[in-house]
């Protein structure tokens, strides 16, 4: 009854978890795929704690409070804008629990293996000798295990060399997974350098530590010397693989290594479904692999990257010498904006991660009321890796009541720019900087972007003069068309609305 319950419960968990993936596809049915999520993973929780194997109560009740009484505070305190990062910190969890896991295992084979040299012949003709019950008592405790280990002590001598490379693999994916997220959280928050940064012979090290993990793998599932010892150096190799590869990319990536991470971890969590042989946590994790890694190659393509070369680590430094930018920034203030706003028929918004930082997304939307209210076209112009996640900047105006029918992608509405009388760029350097196109040597040289100089005029909502987050230098602020519009985005905004007449 139990077994049929929990595979009955899993079967509708994995669907839910289905609809809520493919619903997240539209902004229109996110909000119900978010219930979808949230009930399946309700669901999954209740059937694996009333199912085969379940017990110490009061451990798994603390646990719950504990780990539920953090997610409550985090949702709580963490802002819309800080999701990013948020996520890269859940990456890391999932990771580290796939490194715990696959520990508990080995720790739990080893048990097993000693209970087994217990009752081989000879250790049970010697305990005869001495303790006439010992065989019966023995048995008995083989015979009365319970959940993982009843499992593990079933298992056949091919059963358990599968077992052991579905660990090797699980500690090897989540480890790199643990320290990547950590390196990613650390960039995306500003607390780590956003430039790339690499130790001497960087691609050689990655390599030779990836080298190595094998070996110490295969001594592993060979069952040569001390498993324990094996597992514990692939865990440090790995350690360092997750940390100089992230470490290697520069922050005009950083929206490709969050879907990537994306996908480590989704793979993490299907080694620990095959560990643990929990169907629900091989069909969720094979989900976030896949669809990880779908997402991340999308991206690489919106980026002109190397697919190979991204999960490698192998981009995001300077291939060359910048080219020479001539002219000069040009700033203009909010009544000169206001002007060119009030004149205009045809308006694009470009949002950018500025505009995450400045929470200014509601300021937005109340300009885009005003002139649309004047009978303006308004569109937004969203960029693939716009911000610091895959649609980072959808999320925020969807937040703050942006029509989703104005609200464009990059391939819908980049040809509409030399027809477009202003164009304003809140927070954005990367996804609208020419030198993709007319500099070979620069860091995004290749990929697409929103070809917004083409406009009438366009305004950059900035904060000063700096290179920004990527480091990147953006020929688009130095055009004949291009006006500075300085200082926080919020107060520019804000400052503008009042001026809509």
């Amino acid at each position: 009854m139990e077994y049929g319950f929990s595979t009955a419960a899993y079967v509708v968990a994995a669907v839910l978890f289905i609809l809520s993936l493919g619903g997240l596809s539209g902004q229109e049915s996110a909000k119900r795929a978010v219930w979808y999520g949230i009930a399946a993973m309700a669901l999954a929780v209740v059937a694996t704690l009333i199912g085969p194997g379940s017990g110490n109560w009061l451990v798994t009740v603390v646990m719950l409070l504990i780990g539920g009484s953090f997610g409550w505070v985090v949702a709580k305190r963490v802002q819309m804008t800080e999701m990013p990062q948020l996520v890269a910190a859940m990456h890391s969890l999932v990771g580290l629990a796939a490194v715990l896991i696959g520990f508990n295992a080995q720790f739990e084979l080893g048990w097993i293996d000693a209970l087994r040299a217990q009752l081989s012949p000879d250790a049970l003709m010697n305990a005869a000798a001495t303790d006439p019950a010992a065989i019966e008592r023995l048995t008995r405790r083989l015979e009365e295990l319970t959940g993982f280990t009843a499992v593990l002590a079933h298992k056949t001598a091919a059963e358990i060399a599968m077992l052991k490379v579905e660990v090797f693999l699980g500690i090897f994916i989540g480890a790199v997974t643990f320290t990547g997220s950590i390196v990613a959280f650390g960039k995306l928050a500003g607390k780590i350098d956003g430039k790339p940064r690499k130790l001497p012979g960087g691609h050689a090290l990655n390599a030779g530590a990836a080298i190595l993990s094998v070996v110490f793998g295969v001594l592993y599932c060979a069952d040569i010397g001390s498993p324990v010892l094996w597992l514990v150096i692939v865990t440090l190799l790995a350690f360092f693989i997750g940390y100089h590869l992230i470490m290697g990319i520069g922050g005009a990536d950083m929206p490709v290594v969050v879907s990537m991470l994306n996908s480590y971890s989704g793979w993490a969590a299907a080694a620990i479904g095959f560990t643990l042989g929990n169907d629900l946590l091989i069909v969720v994790g094979a989900l976030v692999g896949s669809s990880g890694a779908i997402l991340s190659y999308i991206m690489c393509k919106a980026m002109n990257r190397n697919f190979i070369s991204v999960i490698l680590g192998g981009f995001g430094g300077e291939t060359g010498p910048a080219m020479e930018i001539e002219g000069e920034q040009v700033a203009i203030d909010a009544d000169g904006v206001a002007a060119a706003l009030n004149d205009a028929d045809e308006v694009i918004i470009v949002p950018g991660y500025g505009m995450a930082v400045a929470q200014a997304q509601q300021s937005v939307s109340e300009l885009t009321r005003k002139l649309r209210a004047k009978g303006k076209n308004v569109r937004f112009a969203i960029h693939p890796v716009a911000g610091r996640l895959p649609g980072h900047m959808n999320v925020l105006l969807a937040e703050a009541k942006v029509p989703y029918d104005i609200v464009l992608e990059m391939d819908e509405i980049n040809e509409d720019f030399p027809s477009t009388d202003v164009v304003i760029v809140i927070g954005s350097n990367d996804i609208v900087n020419p030198a993709a196109q007319e500099d070979p040597n620069s860091p995004i040289a290749g990929m697409p972007v929103l070809e917004v100089w083409k406009a009438k005029q366009v305004f950059v909502s900035k904060r000063g003069q700096g290179t920004g987050y990527s480091g990147i230098e953006n020929p688009l602020f130095y055009k004949e068309n291009t006006r500075m519009f300085y200082g926080d985005a919020k107060k520019s905004i804000d400052a503008l609305l009042p001026m809509i007449d």
